[in-house]
């Protein structure tokens, strides 16, 4: 079963969506913001991908912390950071399976999916 993560809104989910609809993929669909994301989910994403992959510093949310916010980030601060604000998480996180893809690429995509 695939689940992909991230905001209903936001435009690099819903070309996501839109392209796993087009391939015929079941998925579910997990909101953050409406259904928030767990510290041991998001531990388990940095376990693999690590907290900079995650971390989204090219959004507005980013860019509207205060700059002491922004400043010195650690992994401890980023998880901080990810777990007060959702939004600073990159969209979308796809489980595919034993994969875990951060960011729609659809060369990517249809690699790990096939």
């Amino acid at each position: 079963m695939l689940t992909i993560y991230g905001i209903k809104n936001c435009d690099t989910m819903k070309k996501a969506r839109a392209w796993l609809a087009a391939q015929g993929r079941d998925y579910a669909f997990h909101d953050y913001k409406t259904a928030g994301l767990s510290e041991a989910k998001l531990r388990e994403w940095i376990s693999r991908v690590g907290w900079e992959t995650l971390l989204n510093t090219r959004g507005t949310t980013w860019r509207g912390l205060p700059e002491t916010a922004r400043e010195a980030v650690d992994e401890a601060k980023a998880v901080a950071l990810m777990l007060a604000n959702t939004s600073l998480v990159k969209r979308p996180v796809l489980e595919a399976g034993g994969r875990l893809l951060v960011g729609f690429a659809e060369e990517k995509y249809r690699e790990a999916l096939s």
